[in-house]
């Protein structure tokens, strides 16, 4: 299966870089074929500019600027997301991922209104979250990382797709042992994605 792994952190040492790689690694072990796209050392523009805005709904000219991002989205099989969660949010990088690459007539189409969703032949999701909060905290704030990924990105790929939600929090109070574990968590899954 071919795997889009979606990444944005910028920092090469940090815990994030460390769950990319240890994902990509994990699900070319499983024998999936693995398109790292991390945004950062891809120079990914994430700025919707005046420009993308106008021709956001002309196909193909919303196109034009973002199309090795659409042809990589349109070949993949299945999706993983690998983001920190910053101020209850996708960070900036990823956001306009989603903005400028996410477009009518790829991710969905537009007809009288009427929306479609057209990313079914993404058959598996998942999502390797690091939270500075805690499990309450995020849950008193609404989550909303985890509903774009369990409810706006699912209604986007296959009619039930297997979704995985895979989540480190508190990482303002972390140990080796609670990131260890949760490396260990998530090579297991990837293994079996």
């Amino acid at each position: 299966m071919r795997v889009l792994v979606l990444h944005s952190h910028p920092l090469d040492e940090s815990f994030g870089r460390a769950l990319y790689k240890l994902t990509c690694e994990s699900l070319e072990k499983a024998g999936h074929e693995v398109d790292g796209c991390n945004l950062y050392e891809e120079g990914f523009d994430p700025v919707l500019s005046a420009h993308d805005r106008r021709v956001y709904h002309d196909i193909p000219d919303n196109l034009a600027l973002v199309k090795p991002y659409v042809d990589r989205l349109l070949k993949a099989e299945a999706l993983v997301i690998v983001t920190p969660v910053w101020n209850f949010g996708f960070p900036a990088m990823l956001k306009g991922y989603f903005d400028r690459v996410w477009l009518p007539g790829v991710s969905f189409d537009l007809v009288d209104g009427k929306l479609t969703p057209t990313l079914r032949h993404i058959r598996k999701l998942a999502a390797v979250m690091t939270y500075g909060a805690t499990p309450m905290r995020a849950f008193l704030a609404g989550n909303p990382p985890k509903k774009i990924v369990k409810r706006v990105i699912r209604a986007q790929i296959k009619i039930g797709a297997p979704v995985k939600y895979l989540a480190h929090y508190d990482m303002n109070n972390c140990t080796e042992e609670t990131r260890a574990a949760f490396m260990a968590k998530v090579r297991r899954e990837m293994e079996n994605f």
